[in-house]
């Protein structure tokens, strides 16, 4: 909405500019819902708890109780990882050793799994032998992700971030049943 006021000693045009410039700054205020630190905090836990929850009534390859949100490998340095941020979602392995030469044996020896891997998920991941993770160290990863379809921060969009993660987390625990026999060596 734009006021303009003749009587006005400021000049009009600038003073109708601010206005407007004003205004359309509230209404995309008012269209997006802006999160303190405390409610996007609140919000994942309350979608991992729910996953989680989800989840356990879901047993693993072997028949075991498995804690989705935090698999263990067994293997230190080795992570099945899931993560949500904004209207994204990522699905994946992380090869996290500080030392890059086990690093890099740990990720051939993943590349050694790819035909098994990619069987058991039934798509193709990326696989990236060096990426740097959000703190700046370096690690290796085969992922997946699922961006701009689903927020975390939006509760009628988790049935579609759950229907990304459940089938490939449990495809997941079906690949490393077989595969983490190869990974003993770097327990």
């Amino acid at each position: 909405m734009i006021f303009y006021d003749p009587s006005c000693s400021v000049n009009s045009i600038a003073h109708a500019k601010v206005w407007f410039e004003f205004d359309s700054f509230e209404k995309k205020v008012k269209e997006k819902t802006l999160y303190s630190r405390e409610e996007v905090k609140k919000l994942k836990e309350k979608f991992w708890t729910s996953f989680g929850q989800f989840m356990s009534l879901v047993p693993g390859e072997e028949g075991t109780k498995i804690n989705w949100i935090n698999y263990k490998t067994g293997i230190k340095h080795l992570y099945f990882r899931m993560e949500a941020e904004g209207k994204s979602a990522r699905i994946g392995i992380e090869v996290s050793h500080p030392d890059e030469g086990i690093r890099a044996l740990m990720y051939e020896q993943l590349l050694a799994y790819k035909a098994i891997l990619h069987a058991e998920l039934d798509e193709e991941w990326i696989w990236e032998d060096v990426h740097q993770d959000m703190y700046g160290k370096e690690i290796a990863r085969v992922s997946l992700s699922m961006g701009g379809e689903a927020s975390i921060f939006n509760q009628s969009d988790w049935p579609t971030l759950i229907s990304f993660f459940k089938p490939r987390i449990i495809a997941l625990d079906r690949f490393w049943s077989t595969a983490k026999y190869g990974f003993e060596i770097f327990k």
